[in-house]
């Protein structure tokens, strides 16, 4: 009963917080996010009341949401990747997807380690530092595509964004299975060329062919089924099995071996965009119908937030240096990269800066680094502090950006009903 009530209070909360951010124009997820911290321990859950909030010891109740939330963010994003699309989107982008994640996690890597050596009693563990390099690589599309689709943007920077976007995540989730293996390593202690290398590229690998695997089944077996409803219940529970089977970890010999979840789902996704005939319309089914599960996810990923750790200045330094760190990196990433594939003035220019929204994937790789103790709350912690920041300045900046380039339509924001009145006044006898 009592979590029955936890998860209904958390879905109102931020149900009525997205319609305030709405008033103020800011992004659904950041109100999310605010809602996990008004029920999260440092608010209701503070009065200690079962099913009010959510406290510190129960939170660990609600994994489960997490973890199949997560599921479908990579679903989602393994979708993005039909061949017909792809095609389309040409060298250009492809150069810019790729090259501006791997230098971002660069940029933000080489920050954090030369901070975490100057921080003193090992107060920021390198394994951080290496993790939130990984994370800084994802973007949000969200709110990018929020901002695009209010002012109806149209030109070679919005054209060029989309496909970048959904090549940044699919990257980035291959960068984090990479280094948080080898932050595994060294928190292990054993810096060996099997867990440094081989575990992780291993993880990348068997994580692929096992969402390949399950999307043949998944599609083979969706064509026994033809109602909808019956189609949709069918790709739920692909997910969860996927989800479920990418939980296992086992040993052979001395190597670890650990599936990815997100990279799992993602090639789930992936396999059955590619080769189902009615798989656009079932997404958007699915879409509609894990609306709540995404609310959830975000609120409980904002009752996570340790409002403690920023009383100290240290978490504050670490916060502020990735946050701009990140932002370099994505801003000249892009700019060097739309260079060399020879993109147009404008896309050199302003795509960096479309690209500093952060939040969806980013606190799916928070979350599964909160499984590496103490260092990985520190991590999820300063991922969910720079989301907020993003969330509220990212939108405002991708607006201008467009606006610089000229791809926002002036009256892109006036309504219909307005541009129908001028166009009468204008045109009286149409």
């Amino acid at each position: 009963m009592e979590i029955l009530f936890s998860l209904s209070i958390a879905l109102f909360a931020g149900l009525i917080l997205s319609r305030l951010a709405k008033l103020v124009k800011l992004p659904a997820v950041t109100a999310y996010l605010v809602a996990g911290i008004l029920v999260g321990p440092f608010c209701l859950g503070a009065f200690g009341v079962d099913g009010l909030g959510f406290t510190a010891d129960n939170l660990g109740k609600f994994s489960i949401i997490s973890d199949v939330a997560l599921g479908f963010i990579a679903f989602s994003i393994g979708n993005e990747f039909r061949m017909s699309e792809l095609k389309l989107i040409g060298k250009k982008a492809t150069i810019i997807g790729i090259f501006q994640a791997v230098f971002t996690t660069i940029v933000v890597d080489a920050a954090l380690i030369a901070l975490s050596f100057i921080i003193p009693n090992n107060a920021f563990p390198i394994e951080a530092a290496i993790i939130l390099g990984a994370v800084a690589s994802a973007t949000a599309p969200a709110a990018t595509l929020m901002v695009i689709k209010q002012y109806k943007a149209k030109g070679p920077v919005t054209s060029t964004l989309l496909p970048v976007v959904a090549l940044d995540d699919a990257v980035g989730l291959v960068l984090f299975s990479i280094s948080f293996g080898i932050a595994n390593a060294i928190h292990s202690g054993k810096p060996d060329i099997v867990s440094i290398i081989v575990e992780p590229l291993l993880e990348v690998i068997i994580s692929v062919i096992l969402g390949a695997l399950m999307g043949l089944i998944f599609t083979f077996i969706e064509r026994f089924f033809h109602s909808r409803s019956k189609r949709l219940s069918v790709s739920v529970a692909f997910v969860f099995v996927t989800v479920a089977i990418s939980m296992i970890n086992f040993h052979v010999g001395s190597v670890h071996v650990t599936f990815s979840p997100l990279l799992s789902c993602m090639m789930l996704g992936t396999i059955f965009c590619n080769i189902c005939d009615f798989s656009a319309e079932l997404m958007d089914r699915l879409d509609r119908w894990t609306g709540p599960i995404y609310i959830l996810f975000f609120v409980l990923s904002g009752a996570e937030l340790e409002l403690s750790v920023f009383t100290q200045g240290i978490v504050l330094l670490i916060g502020f240096t990735y946050i701009i760190f990140r932002c370099l990196g994505k801003y000249f990433g892009a700019r060097l990269s739309a260079d060399i594939s020879h993109a147009e003035p404008n896309v050199r220019k302003y795509l960096g800066i479309t690209l500093f929204p952060q939040a969806g994937v980013a606190l799916g790789m928070a979350m599964k680094a909160m499984t590496f103790g103490e260092i990985g709350h520190l991590v999820a912690n300063i991922t969910l502090f720079s989301v907020l920041i993003y969330e509220l300045v990212g939108p405002f900046l991708t607006k201008i950006s467009l606006q610089k380039a000229g791809e926002i339509d002036p009256e892109g924001k006036v309504s219909k009903r307005i541009k129908d009145h001028k166009r009468n006044e204008a045109h009286p006898h149409l």
